[in-house]
């Protein structure tokens, strides 16, 4: 509750502004005597036919059944008093508990019945949170649309809900179940010889797609007509025969139908099976394929949108590519799990898998270029991502390395047979200015020709924009989206879910850690104050220069350099990330570690990231941001964040994934660390709160260290003397406001300010534009008098410019008078 609640003469309730959600004269604030106690006492002699009036006035108690009348404690609990709600008999063997009034379900994980439940609820519903004990969960309409989607119905949904649920399933929560997959996933776009046809087990749906102006006008007159309703009839399509590479024929594929087998029982699993033959069919129409785009706009405007799969056994146009996995590689159960998600009919579904870092999320992407076998395309978030994914495919399969093609900056190879697999980034593609002509030549290859699929890396940090580019740029069949955190600061993460598809499969990254396939990560959080010269700094200067003194603060800068120390001695690789690219090249410099930012030349990024992986001398490297994502090194046990972008919870998730790769070492609980350095009493403290919440919710919890003992006795400690801390001071007092900056990519946190950069450089160089004569900058008088060895100095412009101003005869005459 936000504030007490009294009971006032005109028998009527008011809100004081206590925040503490008591008197502030009660001993006890569970079983003392107070005010407020006899408050209560006298409200519940309140009439019930009254407060059933106030009550029934309330939109957000529309869920509470028909005839109850709460009391004044419901009324003072507002959405969250559920007491009228009745416990089934046997509910302490039951997982869940559901929320009428929000969609929101609580999982005991340490129930029975809580491995099977999680893989229902992964289906259904978006994780919220899930640390140790207790899972929360939400369901969505988004989170519906992907249930049914991977096949899942409304009757199945509902029942087993029932089933797993301590107390029976709220009447709204089954309206809004009902509403929201009433039309989702009943009409699918499927591609087969090459023809683009509609398709539903219902055929009233098509018949009332087709008496639309908009997509009646578009149907083609198919042959092959088996129904007198003038649709094509055939079998509905399954997985069999189907065997999806690095798994073996016969193991269980986890999908639809174990589920509901393992959460409702093997006996009413079959009872199901006996009703399933009336729905073996499916019905279809067929559409030209220029009208595919009209089709699924039409469609999502009258509220059924379109699924689209890939019925790629039966494509007979596109040639096939011969890429198989190597009969060693053998994928992990999770990772099965998430590809049966996109093959469990047979065809292949468009969508998002969630993975973590570290887990597997290439092989998987790998896994499904083996299934469909068609020409592939991968767009990567860089051109170091892009030469390891074209390793990974050549170590994992048995694609020759004559038909892997690389469409980078520094390299436009196109492969010379049928069917090949091109590996790019999402920049090159959807780069719409002037191209040079190899790069022009390879963007022809691309868009000529037709793709069977497309995988994209790092989804969740590509701007709509440039993703809406890409999907138009490249025609591919076959759509599938990888990421480990699918959360984005712009809340636009749900245009994912109409430009590629639902999220297929989202995996429990503590699950994961306990099983091993991952690291057991400790993390912490350092907090280091800043020294009394930095501090009196910070107070008085502007926000971007505040920026730069918490992240240049001496002492974390020590404590920086003796977690460095440390980790050195135990044998561990360490990476330490910095957004501001000053600070990362000062912290590098000084302590004469190698880095890596935007501005390193290809070549001397992939020469450092190897020696840092094998050469026993290279233990530290620095990084920017560019190596937030898609960089692989699985050797790094030891991760060091000095600055970071804002409260971006993205990042902070991506840098842990750099450690999370499963260790070879793993004689101790821990066998990766990350720490957060952090000045205190600055705003960068309320910034590291925000950044942690999403991998709170996925369970991780952070130490917090106040004092790191035995850094004042390290040897060379930088910045022991007060003297070098006052030149340090100086020195970044010194630099502009430019320097305080971060470093700019595309991704989801920094869209808004590479927009705003690249309005003001368009600004800048847009034509007939006069540079400004002078530049406003706020200062103060000691500084222009050299108070704070500062200097005023002016600049005289060259006179050659001033005479081009002039006709070309004063010119002229100007010319010989200054040469007299």
């Amino acid at each position: 509750m936000s504030g007490k609640r009294t009971y006032d003469e005109d028998d009527d309730f008011s809100e004081s502004s206590n925040s503490s959600g008591y008197d502030d004269d009660l001993d006890d604030p569970l079983f003392g005597s107070s005010k407020k106690t006899k408050t209560l006492t006298v409200a519940k002699r309140k009439p019930n036919e009254k407060v059933a009036e106030e009550v029934s006035s309330m939109d957000h108690l529309a869920h509470l059944p028909t005839g109850y009348v709460p009391d004044v404690v419901s009324k003072m609990f507002h959405r969250h008093d559920f007491s009228y709600l009745e416990l089934k008999p046997d509910h302490a063997s039951r997982p869940l508990w559901i929320s009428p009034s929000d969609g929101r379900i609580i999982l005991e994980s340490f129930s029975p019945l809580a491995e099977q439940a999680q893989d229902f609820l992964v289906t259904i519903a978006e994780p919220v949170s899930r640390p140790s004990h207790i899972h929360e969960y939400r369901i969505t309409a988004y989170s519906l649309y992907a249930a049914v989607s991977v096949g899942l119905e409304t009757a199945d949904i509902i029942a087993v809900l029932n089933r797993l649920s301590k107390v029976p399933v709220a009447e709204s929560i089954i309206n809004f179940i009902e509403s929201a997959t009433v039309s989702y996933g009943k009409v699918k776009l499927v591609l087969k010889h090459n023809r683009y046809f509609v398709e539903s087990p219902q055929a009233d749906i098509l018949q009332m797609l087709l008496k639309d102006p908009v997509i009646g006008a578009l149907r083609v007159d198919s042959a092959n007509l088996t129904s007198s309703n003038g649709l094509t009839t055939a079998k509905a399509p399954t997985q069999g025969g189907l065997v999806i590479p690095g798994t073996k024929p016969g193991e269980s594929s986890d999908n639809v139908e174990d589920i509901y087998a393992a959460v409702v029982g093997e006996k009413a699993a079959q009872e199901e099976e006996d009703d399933d033959d009336a729905f073996d069919a499916v019905h279809s129409f067929e559409i030209s394929n220029d009208s595919v785009e009209v089709v699924k706009k039409r469609c999502q405007e009258i509220d059924y949108p379109v699924l689209e799969e890939y019925d790629f056994r039966n494509d007979q146009r596109n040639p096939d590519l011969d890429i198989d996995l190597k009969p060693s590689t053998q994928i992990r159960p999770y990772q099965e799990k998430s590809l049966s998600k996109m093959f469990g009919n047979g065809r292949a579904r468009s969508g998002i898998i969630v993975l973590p870092c570290g887990a597997g999320k290439t092989l998987v992407g790998i896994t499904a270029a083996c299934t469909i076998r068609k020409s592939v395309i991968v767009l990567c978030t860089s051109s170091v991502s892009v030469m390891q994914w074209r390793q990974q495919f050549l170590q994992w399969c048995t694609i020759q390395p004559e038909n892997v093609a690389v469409f980078t900056s520094d390299n436009k190879e196109m492969f010379r047979t049928e069917a090949g697999l091109v590996v790019s980034t999402y920049s090159m593609v959807a780069n719409t200015r002037n191209r040079s002509h190899d790069s022009q030549k390879v963007m022809d290859f691309l868009t000529s020709r037709e793709w069977g699929f497309i995988i994209l890396d790092e989804v969740h940090v590509v701007p709509a924009a440039m993703f809406r580019r890409v999907v138009t740029t490249i025609a591919a069949h076959a759509k599938l989206g990888l990421t480990a955190t699918l959360v984005r600061e712009d809340d636009k993460i749900s245009d994912l879910n109409f430009l590629i598809g639902p999220k297929l499969y989202e995996a429990n990254w503590m699950d994961l850690a306990q099983k091993g396939h991952i690291a057991n990560v400790q993390c912490a959080e350092v907090w280091c104050p800043m020294t009394s010269e930095f501090y009196q700094e910070y107070l008085r200067e502007s926000a971007r220069k505040r920026m730069l003194l918490y992240i240049m603060n001496p002492t974390k800068f020590q404590a920086c350099q003796f977690l460095i120390h440390y980790h050195e001695k135990r044998g561990d690789k360490i990476i330490v990330f910095a957004d501001n690219v000053y600070a990362l090249q000062e912290y590098a410099l000084k302590l004469g570690k190698p880095f890596i930012y935007g501005g390193t030349p290809q070549q001397e990024r992939m020469n450092i990231l190897q020696n840092f992986q094998y050469n026993d001398q290279v233990n530290t490297i620095f990084l920017s941001k560019v190596g937030d994502t898609s960089i692989d090194l699985p050797e790094a046990t030891c991760l060091i964040q000095i600055s970071s972008h804002y409260g971006s919870r993205r990042q902070e998730a991506q840098r842990l994934g750099r450690i999370l790769r499963a260790k070879r070492r793993n004689d101790e609980g821990f066998n990766a660390f990350f720490y957060s350095l952090v000045s205190k009493d600055t705003q960068e403290m309320y910034y590291s709160t925000k950044r942690q919440a999403f991998l709170v919710d996925q369970g991780y919890a952070f130490k917090v260290i106040t004092h790191l003992h035995g850094m004042e006795t390290l040897p060379n400690l930088a910045y022991a003397s007060a003297r070098e801390r006052r030149e340090l001071l100086q020195e970044v007092l010194l630099k502009n406001e430019d320097a305080a900056g971060l470093e700019v990519g595309d991704d989801a946190d920094n869209s808004s300010i590479a927009r705003k950069d690249g309005l003001k450089r368009a600004q800048q160089s847009s034509a007939g534009q006069k540079k400004a004569k002078a530049q406003r900058t706020a200062g103060s008088l000691a500084s222009l008098a050299g108070g704070e060895d500062m200097a005023y100095v002016e600049y005289t412009g060259n006179k050659n410019k001033e005479l081009k101003e002039h006709h070309p005869l004063i010119q002229k005459m100007y010319y010989k008078k200054g040469k007299k």
